[in-house]
């Protein structure tokens, strides 16, 4: 008897009024011909059980009229999902995929280890991605005064930002580039009462290494001013001098200055610059770019040291790699502590060979992984 496909996963997180739940309730009443088991959280703000469920029982696992399934967990969502899958093997219920509903303060990193880490749990789901909704009306104050609105924009592969009707253009704006200083890979889609294509929220597939080409960040549905976002590259110049302002500080020329600018854009500009300017998220990003082969033993020894010692603060990374010895990119990407990589395509005959790698997380050692790095390539 042949092994049953794995069962995609998607989580979806966002503080309380982002429209998480205006959005489940959009995905299970589509007519998209799946059914899909929703694992909700004890403590979500809305339930979905209004008109579409059909009976509770003891289990707390209900089934809903659309054929599809929701199952309230308060512990360990491993049993939650492993109790799902068994259920699913004896024919007791049918599903085709998994939508989890985080609460609003919940951190998806140590949900997205689930399926990583766990063997039983890994040999039956694939996480797909995760799924972030942003109230526009809120979220800088969130971003402001808490770590998990950070770590939910840091961990997502795709934002939704809702109630973007009820700020200004200028406000909409300084959150998008505030988003793309955090996780410049994101996609940010403005999303109206959960009003979205299912194409982008399911199989968005934002943990599949042979999916992550693309590493150029996502431009602003507003694009007068674009992210204050710096790559580092493999060559032996600093950058720390040449970055220019002019697009998002109304032309502020930095020559005037008497300030010292960092490379990871600390500074604090004067009531010329934008307000977004000035905030300094604990959650960060950069980018590193070479246009040098790594050594692939060096590589593998110095991401593997980084890892040790910092996984806990790296959310997510990944990359499409230059590697000595073989015409095809390498991908790599990873979660905490938790990394892997496969061949990808081949580099085509006229396209630059330039390693593309993303770093998101908390108190990154940005300059020890530029270093240790540039000290990979050949």
């Amino acid at each position: 008897m042949s092994a049953l496909p794995l069962i995609p996963v998607t989580i979806i997180t966002g503080f309380l009024g982002a429209g998480k739940t205006t959005l489940l309730k959009r995905v299970l009443t589509e007519a998209h011909g799946q059914k899909i088991a929703v694992i909700e959280n004890e403590f979500g703000e809305e339930a979905i059980d209004n008109e579409i469920l059909v009976s509770d029982d003891s289990e707390q696992i209900i089934q809903m009229s659309n054929g599809c399934v929701c199952c309230t967990i308060r512990d360990d969502l491993r049993a939650a999902l492993s109790t799902l899958a068994e259920k699913r093997r004896s024919g007791a219920l049918q599903f085709d995929r998994v939508m989890i509903e985080t609460t609003g303060v919940a951190d998806p990193g140590p949900v997205a280890q689930t399926f990583f880490m766990d063997d039983d749990v890994a040999e039956q789901y694939m996480l797909d991605a995760i799924i972030t909704l942003v109230d526009a009306k809120h979220a800088m104050q969130q971003l402001d005064t808490r770590l998990e609105a950070q770590r939910q924009i840091g961990f997502a592969d795709q934002i939704f930002i809702s109630k973007a009707e009820l700020v200004q253009p200028a406000e909409l704006a300084a959150l998008q580039q505030r988003i793309s200083r955090i996780n410049p890979r994101a996609k940010q889609k403005m999303v109206h009462f959960g009003e979205v294509p299912l194409t982008e929220v399911l199989d968005v597939r934002g943990f599949n290494l042979s999916a992550q080409l693309d590493l150029e960040p996502p431009q602003p549905a507003n694009a007068s001013a674009q992210p204050h976002q710096h790559d580092s590259c493999g060559c032996p110049h600093d950058h720390a001098q040449q970055h220019a302002h002019a697009q998002s500080c109304n032309k502020h020329d930095h020559s005037q200055c008497s300030h010292e600018h960092a490379h990871e854009h600390e500074h604090n500009h004067n009531a010329s610059c934008e307000q977004h300017h000035v905030q300094d998220d604990d959650v960060k990003s950069f980018v590193f770019r070479a246009n040098r082969p790594f050594d692939p033993a060096k590589l593998e020894d110095f991401l593997g040291a980084i890892v040790r010692i910092y996984g806990t603060k790296m959310y997510r990374y990944k990359g499409v790699l230059d590697m000595q010895g073989t015409d095809r990119k390498v991908i790599f990407q990873g979660v905490h502590e938790l990394m892997g990589s496969d061949l990808g395509p081949k580099w085509s005959e006229h396209e630059p060979r330039i390693s593309k790698m993303v770093f998101i997380g908390v108190e990154l050692p940005r300059e020890i992984l530029e270093q240790g790095l540039r000290q990979c390539l050949i």
